[in-house]
């Protein structure tokens, strides 16, 4: 299993525009195939920081994914949103694979 992180640099004044993006996704990314552990906003400390997690079997899943993505039209839509919008400076993905947790 591998878990994706998305570490967005964004606006400080449009955190209200980066939750609204947040939620279009929700469905979403289920919907195409990744588990959604949720996306983070700014709440104390850092303004313009804010988090996305999804985690996949392996990256030839995250590629099925992804072409997925391309083709379902709430996600074209949201994407759409966040070009017009234009809250989003810096967007970086990670993959990272869990070795360790609760009871392990």
């Amino acid at each position: 299993m591998i878990t994706c992180f998305i570490r967005y640099q964004i606006e400080p004044t449009r955190i209200d525009a980066f939750e609204h993006y947040a939620r279009g996704w929700n469905a979403t990314i289920p919907r195409c195939g990744a588990d959604l552990i949720g996306y983070f906003a700014p709440h104390e400390g850092s303004a313009t920081t804010a988090y996305g997690l999804y985690s996949l079997p392996d990256l030839a899943a995250y590629e099925r994914y992804r072409a997925r993505l391309r083709d379902d039209p709430l996600g074209r839509e949201t994407f759409r949103f966040a070009q017009a919008e234009r809250f989003i400076r810096r967007e970086d993905r990670l993959f990272l694979r869990k070795v360790t947790g609760l009871g392990e």
